[in-house]
């Protein structure tokens, strides 16, 4: 299986998001210890998990109007 450019910006942009996504639960977890997540915490926690989600619905948009505009 070749990877053309179009495959390779997918992979690249929706890795990006995750990374994202990994270094709010990293920034998190140092805020606010670690050990116990108190309530603000969770809502972080919460809010994080909901940015995330529309990221990724974001980034899907992109995608597929890119491959559109592409055609």
């Amino acid at each position: 299986m070749e990877i053309d450019a179009e495959l390779r910006r997918q992979i690249t942009v929706s890795l990006l998001a995750a990374a994202v996504f990994v270094a709010g639960l990293v920034a998190i977890g140092v805020t606010f210890d670690g050990s116990s997540l108190p309530e603000s915490g969770a809502i972080a926690l919460v809010g994080l998990l909901t940015g995330f989600v529309l990221l990724m619905a974001l980034v899907g948009a992109y995608l597929i109007r890119s491959k559109d505009s592409d055609d």
